[in-house]
């Protein structure tokens, strides 16, 4: 699976300066940070592709849920590793370029102003991405002794949101953000998260119970108690993300067209 890290961290880097370089040669208007904003949000969008069509793939080729195996289940995993400790460095590049734009020019004060605008404004997202690598990819790939390929295929499909979000960030970033498409874009935003991320959950937990013969109120009683805790580790975040797409989406469908502040 080396040879699948190595694949994945020459993609998402190469992706980025590929899209970034396109970027620039369509709108010479852009400035370097605003063309790094799009391509970082491309990138994420073809992860969250591949991430939930590998996880279609999964849940729907293993027919025993505890049991069965494919092999994405940990090829993808391999595959992700690069992905997040790219996307880490894209999100600290989006502050270092605002910051870069606000003329803070001296080398310590620029990373410094950098790494703090980081740790407030996407402190939640750097947990995330610090915690997907540090427990659930070593629980994904040696800890859970080659059972659950089914449930892995399950989180993986939470990323189909993710093309999504994205592209209702572009769309504010091309002044969009008063379009038809926009609209029905925030609407899929909704309804994505809400199937793969909040009800993702309670599927797992029915699946299980169907294997088994068990109610689904009653499955939490008759798995492991760390596997409760995990999954509701995972999803606490969800919920929180969930409310203020919520939010977001009442100023959207409420509020009256305005341009956006460039």
């Amino acid at each position: 699976m080396w040879q699948v890290l190595a694949a994945g961290s020459l993609f998402f880097p190469g992706l980025y300066l590929v899209v970034k370089r396109c970027a620039h040669w369509a709108r010479p208007d852009w400035t370097e940070g605003e063309c790094s904003l799009v391509s970082a949000r491309i990138v994420s969008s073809l992860q969250g592709i591949l991430a939930a069509t590998s996880g279609i793939i999964i849940i729907t080729s293993c027919k025993d849920v505890k049991f069965d195996r494919h092999w994405l289940a940990t090829g993808y995993i391999w595959f992700i590793i690069p992905y997040m400790v790219y996307d880490t460095y894209a999100m600290y590049l989006r502050h270092w370029y605002k910051c870069q734009d606000k003329r803070i020019l001296n080398g310590k004060e620029h990373f410094s102003k950098a790494m703090n605008s980081l740790l407030k404004k996407d402190f939640l997202m750097l947990v995330h991405h610090t915690a997907i690598l540090t427990i659930i990819v070593p629980i994904g790939l040696f800890l859970r002794r080659d059972i659950g390929d089914f449930f892995v295929g399950c989180l993986f499909t939470a990323e189909l949101s993710t093309p999504f979000v994205s592209l209702g960030k572009v769309l504010i970033q091309i002044n969009w953000q008063n379009s038809l498409l926009h609209k029905v874009n925030g609407a899929l935003v909704l309804i994505t998260f809400f199937i793969c991320r909040i009800l993702l959950f309670p599927f797992m937990y029915n699946a299980y119970g169907k294997q088994y013969g068990i109610p689904i109120y009653k499955v939490p009683f008759n798995i492991p108690l760390h596997c409760n805790v995990i999954n509701a580790s995972m999803m606490a975040p969800q919920i929180y993300w969930f409310w203020l797409i919520c939010r977001k989406a009442l100023r959207l469908y409420t509020s009256h067209p305005q341009t956006k502040d460039r």
